[in-house]
């Protein structure tokens, strides 16, 4: 075996590829048929959009899980654990087992050169295949079209939202960003679309291909009462169950739409309706408007693009918190650093801003200059590191206070890391 860690594993794949980001799927799909020319034997959902994905996955693995089925799930990035990429019936796999599918894929590419996320996407695919799995769930990294996932040809897909994020990448409008997510659905394979005001290019690309398309708002509905959702599929039955562990009104648009997924595969992997919302209640995801209580109370949440940030601040319109409100924030540079601070500038007392490394990190001088821009004279601190950063808000916070902490997974990441080191 080349290495013997799981961390001189990852070292060395940050090392392989001279880009962090290199779409395309030539490469990992030629390694991919050389691993397992069989492919995967399991039922496959794949999971794409700008926000929304990390909840859908949680929420089809609660459920299903529920319901008594073996489900892999992969997602990506991740907060404190490479370990929480790969999960195999709601437990992380162990460094061996990843090591051993990185040895695998090792030997597989020969000559081909991958990158971090291509090597994390290969391993969980060995993982799953050599596992009896009834459900593997995969969430895209980035796109769709593109993204290693894609090797695989999903038996539905799932697309939670659609918005300007990426756009180095995946273009610069709606449009041409909903088109390259489209890229993951195939021909007479279902497709539910979360998003009623999905740009056009994605039912196109639909009816381009013959892809069977179910679209919120026009194929099913959802509303909300209480703490129940209420959920009807066009000329179906209603049904009431209760919202899922998760907070957030974006929330009821992705319950929404996976509702209608465990729907269009009841035939394949039927479901209680007691099942179902035995799921829903149990679900369970970090970072995503996480309110941990405390003297001061954090908020966690990963919202790193325009749409993300929007709910963030419509949620704290909600808690219309009695006290001040603080903002620990890291960005990576490819992201709209204006809108996102446009957004919740009026919100925040004062700016604890970070460095975050790497090609595509931006330091807290840059995300200061952004904030300074917007006039109002709040105080702005810059820090090298989340641990120096938190320690000086938490000294200028009262008990009474509430810190948001958003931005990048890596800010979130450290985060956890640094409020409770065993989760």
């Amino acid at each position: 075996m080349r290495f013997n860690s799981l961390e001189q594993w990852l070292d060395w794949q940050t090392t392989l590829h001279p880009k962090e980001i290199e779409l395309g799927l030539e490469r990992v799909a030629s390694v991919w048929q050389r691993l397992k020319p069989a492919g995967l034997q399991s039922l496959v959902v794949t999971v794409a959009g700008t926000n929304g994905k990390g909840s859908s996955v949680a929420m089809l693995e609660s459920i299903y899980r529920q319901g008594g089925y073996r489900v892999g799930a992969y997602t990506s990035p991740h907060l404190v654990r490479y370990n929480e990429r790969i999960r195999i019936d709601g437990r992380e796999v162990n460094d061996e087992a990843l090591c051993l599918a990185f040895e695998q894929v090792d030997q597989a590419r020969g000559e081909t050169v991958l990158t971090y996320f291509e090597f994390a996407t290969l391993a969980a695919l060995m993982i799953f295949a050599e596992q009896p799995l009834d459900l593997v769930i995969l969430e895209v990294g980035l796109g769709g079209r593109l993204d290693a996932v894609n090797i695989i040809d999903a038996d539905l897909a799932l697309i939670t939202t659609v918005d300007l994020d990426h756009t180095d990448w995946l273009g610069n409008s709606r449009e041409e960003i909903g088109l390259e997510k489209a890229g993951i659905m195939r021909p007479k394979q279902p497709v539910v679309v979360g998003d009623s005001g999905i740009p056009e290019s994605v039912p196109g690309f639909a009816k381009q291909i013959g892809a069977e398309l179910y679209l919120a708002g026009r194929d099913f509905n959802a509303s909300q009462s209480d703490d129940h959702l209420h959920w009807q599929r066009s000329g179906g039955e209603p049904l009431t169950l209760p919202l899922a562990r998760l907070t957030g009104q974006a929330q009821l648009h992705n319950t929404s739409a996976v509702v209608m997924v465990t729907s269009l595969l009841q035939s394949r992997l039927p479901l209680q309706q007691g099942q179902l919302s035995q799921g829903l209640r149990q679900v369970s995801l970090q970072g995503r408007m996480q309110l941990i209580e405390g003297r001061p109370t954090l908020l966690l949440d990963v919202a790193h693009n325009a749409q993300a940030v929007a709910s963030l601040r419509r949620y704290l319109d909600r808690l219309d918190w009695p006290a001040e409100v603080y903002a620990l924030f890291g960005l990576l540079k490819d992201k709209d650093t204006e809108a996102i601070v446009e957004c919740l500038h009026s919100t925040i007392a004062a700016w604890y801003l970070i460095d975050l490394p790497g090609a595509r990190g931006q330091s807290a001088e840059q995300l200061a200059r952004v904030v300074r821009a917007h006039g109002e004279q709040k105080p702005v601190h810059c820090f090298s590191d989340f641990s120096t950063a938190f320690d000086c808000v938490k000294s200028h916070a009262k008990a009474e206070d509430l810190i948001v902490i958003f931005g990048s997974f890596l800010v979130v990441g450290d985060a956890l890391d640094v409020i409770d080191p065993e989760t």
